[in-house]
Formats: structure tokens, sequence, C-alpha cells
């Protein structure tokens, strides 16, 4: 699933990201595309799996606000 690789992907490129200490817009641009793939993840998903895939998504939204309240 191209998706489910996307979503992994960007997850790997965030962690060496931090590790790195990129400034933290950066960061956020990664993980507001993060979200956007999680939801086209979600989307393909089979219907039997979405709904733990939308919490997961639901999970990247607050993750996101508490980065945005942070900075």
């Amino acid at each position: 699933m191209d998706e489910a690789r996307s979503v992994l992907d960007r997850l790997d490129r965030i962690a060496t990201l931090d590790a790195a200490d990129v400034p933290a817009a950066v960061l956020l641009d990664e993980v507001r595309e993060l979200v956007r793939e999680a939801e086209a993840w979600v989307a393909v998903e089979p219907r039997s799996l979405r709904r733990e895939a939308a919490r997961a998504v639901e999970r990247c939204h607050v993750a996101l606000e508490e980065v945005l309240q942070a900075i």
C-alpha cells in the first residue's frame, strides 16, 4: 500500500529531522504532511480497519495542535 509506506517514510523523516535539531517550523511542516498522508491512508483502508485508522489520524491532529501550542 503506497499510502501506508508514505506515512511510515514520513515518520522516519520526522525522526531524522528531529535528531538533527532542525527548526520547529520545519518539523511542523512535516507533521502537517504526515496528517495529510494519514488521512489519505484512511480513505483507502478497508471498512473493517477504517475506525482504527481514523483514531490514529485523530491522534495525529491532537499531536499537531500540541506542537502548534508549544511553538
